[in-house]
């Protein structure tokens, strides 16, 4: 099976359909233990993080990428864990300036060399209270990373087609320390396990890119 590809016109073009919101991001979505809060009910309260989805032509070729980052082993919920670039909201700056300040921080990679081509819906986080806001990036060259290593154990350079092959999306029961066994979706990314928040983000994107290729099937009847 050959995965389609994709040029940053058609992830701008994706991005001007509507979002899908909970329809995109609940196919990747853990079942909810028992006594936890509605991830879809986002309180007023919660404190607001963004991150960046960072797409860039790479140097074997001209197919999208993205970045992932593996955070360090650390005793709390996210520790270890697969996650976008970002961080927690610093005072009155706009959640865009959020998503590039962490990304430079914890990569390295400057903003003024990169663009924002658009945003997908936020998201809840019931076990760290934060409200997620993702935002869609592109680099037009590969940019030269500079990870952090109090913050980014390992940077994970995936091809965005690799998300697009079916046998990439799996399932598992796995066993929680607070909540028990839990029955949760996710990605293997080169032996990797993306999920949670992570991989609800990425399937609300790639929901997203189904526009795109409907449109083509479109215009392959029509012609």
């Amino acid at each position: 099976m050959v995965e389609p590809s994709f040029t940053i016109v058609d992830i701008q073009e994706a991005l001007n359909c509507p979002l899908p919101g909970i329809a995109g991001q609940i196919k990747m979505a853990p079942e909810r233990p028992a006594g936890q809060p509605n991830r879809w009910d986002m309180p007023e309260q919660c404190r607001q993080a963004s991150v960046l989805l960072l797409l860039y032509p790479h140097s074997s070729g001209p197919d999208l990428h993205l970045i992932l980052t593996r955070r360090p082993d650390y005793p709390g919920v996210h520790g270890g864990q697969i996650s976008f670039p970002g961080g927690q909201r610093e005072g009155e700056e706009s959640l865009r300036s959020t998503a590039l300040r962490e990304t430079n921080e914890e990569i390295g990679v400057s903003p003024d060399k990169l663009s924002i081509v658009g945003h997908l819906s936020p998201l809840y986080i019931p076990p760290s209270n934060y409200c997620i806001y993702p935002f869609v990036a592109y680099s037009p060259t590969p940019p030269t990373f500079r990870p952090n290593s109090e913050e980014v154990a390992e940077i994970i350079e995936t091809p965005l087609r690799h998300f697009l092959n079916p046998s990439v999306r799996k399932e598992a029961v796995w066993y929680f320390h607070n909540y028990g066994e839990r029955f949760v979706p996710f990605f293997d990314v080169f032996g990797h396990r993306v999920w949670g928040a992570t991989a609800m983000i990425l399937s609300e994107f790639l929901t997203l890119l189904d526009c795109i290729q409907h449109r083509d099937e479109v215009q392959g009847q029509g012609t």
